[in-house]
């Protein structure tokens, strides 16, 4: 009788050998799998289409940023909107096509095309002809960033009289404005104009250096980011911390971080990673809709060199309520006063990534899609409670999700898995997380999913692409800084430029103090016209 391969292998070493080998032949096969699924996974996410993105047309090309125009365009649309007037009536142009609606509200120049008088009389009876209609056809024009020197010109005047007779002659001056920067020919206009081009177009300061440069205006990137730097320390930076104040007076808030490199950081090398942290304002407010109808949502962003607990625990002294957060264990170790909420989108997100990074056929997947479904079956809930009051919304979800997440969270209990596969992590993170995910049944004021701080921290993340790093700290706060009084304006309805303007010439006059620079304070002619 043939003998078994194991048989003979254990002919050719000990038992204990052989045991210790085929151990180690498991784990070599394990380690393997798992780094398929990884690499499986990272292909798709370089490659692949996003499931929490869509295109509007649906194309996934690499190369859409050099196509945009093409993809996106409408290559029917007709070259001009007209109308005709006719008497006491106006007749619109039926075309084929369609257009973009011309902008309200903005600015018109009305250009004026007549017959000349000469060519006015009629061919047959030699009267003159009378208007009897018009056709009107609108364009719109863009006029890029003009550059004008303002020039300023302070008078003296004296009594000649006086003067003539030897006698003490008064002199009287006209009162001088405060420079922005003393001894800078640097305005509000421009500063603000800079920083709105850098912190929201993402146009780092050579770039900005060069297009002036070709408009005949040899503005150094030095000089900018001397005026942007000054500015955010004397003008900005006590309107920031006037907004981190009225932060810690919510009962709702929202918290991530990202990583950011800075170049001269003390006691750590230039390749070394250091953080921009973000905390915002919640968005569901008491009274129901999605918005923050009730307070006005503050955004705001600030540097430090690490991602220590400590961080968000001095940022955060004082504050009493609700933190949305991801599940980085930092958040955990917040004083009791604060509860942290978890996130269902990244719980979902673990399950989205386990399918992707399986191959076709895999023996996990049927589980895999049912925590997948489970957690949409909690988004879809939350979708239909959107526009509910607070009370309602926190009563239906007791109702509603609750039976779901009892159901979920004792089919996670039954299941056996690998916690080292990417189906594995997935369990584990519901495992682990499952006190702060079940926290958001607490208040109907809070949300399901921390995607309210990942939006905010979103235009940092594109931002840092074009400019890579941070020269100093004193510049990452800097940039802190203004990032956070953009944001907030943004989120309160506010033209950055025009807010960023009238804060820095009003807080240069001395006129008002921090609180009353604030972006609710500010004028409506700083609002975005809709």
């Amino acid at each position: 009788m043939a003998q078994k391969p194991e048989e003979h292998a254990a002919d050719m070493v000990s038992r204990e050998e052989y045991e210790q080998l085929k151990s180690r032949n498991a784990e070599l096969e394990q380690q393997v799998n798992a780094l398929t699924e990884a690499l499986r996974l990272a292909q798709h996410k370089r490659f692949g289409a996003s499931s929490e993105k869509t295109v509007d047309d649906g194309s996934q090309q690499l190369s859409f940023l050099f196509n945009e125009a093409e993809v996106i365009s409408d290559h029917e649309a007709a070259q001009d909107k007209q109308e005709t007037l006719v008497v006491a009536h106006k007749r619109h142009k039926k075309h084929e096509y369609t257009l973009d609606n011309l902008p309200e509200g903005v600015a018109t120049e009305v250009v004026e095309h007549h017959v000349p008088q000469e060519e006015l009389e009629c061919p047959i009876c030699g009267e003159t002809m009378q208007e009897i209609g018009k056709e009107v056809v609108r364009k719109l024009k863009i006029i890029p960033a003009q550059v004008v020197v303002v020039e300023h010109r302070y008078y003296a005047y004296a009594c000649r009289n006086c003067d003539q007779n030897d006698i003490e002659t008064p002199v009287t001056t006209t009162e001088r404005e405060k420079s922005v920067i003393r001894g800078s020919f640097a305005t509000a206009e421009a500063i603000a104009h800079i920083m709105v081009q850098k912190f929201v177009m993402g146009s780092p300061l050579y770039r900005q250096e060069q297009e002036l440069k070709r408009q005949g205006i040899p503005l150094s990137r030095q000089t900018m980011s001397n005026w942007i730097l000054r500015a955010a320390a004397d003008y900005l930076t006590p309107v920031y911390n006037a907004l981190h104040r009225e932060l810690l007076r919510r009962e709702v808030l929202h918290a991530d971080e990202t990583t950011l490199q800075v170049l001269h950081e003390p006691g750590k090398k230039p390749q070394s990673e250091s953080y921009m942290w973000l905390y915002r304002t919640g968005g569901l407010s008491s009274a129901g809709n999605s918005g923050d109808a009730s307070e006005q949502p503050i955004v705001l962003y600030e540097y430090q060199p690490g991602r220590g607990a400590k961080h968000p625990a001095a940022f955060l002294e004082g504050f009493r309520g609700y933190l949305h957060t991801d599940g980085y264990a930092g958040y955990h170790k917040l004083p009791e006063e604060i509860t942290v909420v978890g996130c269902w989108a990244h719980a979902r997100r673990k399950f989205d990534e386990a399918l992707k990074s399986i191959a076709k056929g895999h023996a996990s997947a049927k589980n895999i899609r049912k925590g997948l479904d489970f957690c949409n079956r909690l988004f879809a809930i939350e979708q239909k409670l959107t526009n509910l009051p607070a009370e309602e919304r926190y009563t239906q979800r007791l109702e509603q999700a609750k039976p779901v997440l009892d159901e979920l969270f004792r089919w996670v209990e039954s299941v056996h898995y690998s916690p080292k596969s990417p189906w594995g992590s997935a369990m584990e993170y519901l495992k682990n997380q499952k006190s702060y995910l079940l926290n958001y049944l607490l208040d109907g004021r809070l949300e399901i999913s921390n995607n309210r701080a990942e939006r905010s921290i979103k235009p940092f993340v594109i931002d840092r692409k074009n400019f890579l790093f941070a020269n100093t700290p004193g510049g990452a706060q800097g940039s802190a800084v203004i990032f956070s009084l953009i944001q907030t304006a943004i989120e309160n309805g506010l033209d950055p430029w025009r807010y960023l303007t009238w804060l820095i010439d009003n807080a240069a006059k001395g006129d008002e103090d921090a609180e009353g620079l604030l972006p609710w304070a500010a004028p409506d002619s700083c609002r975005i016209s809709v």
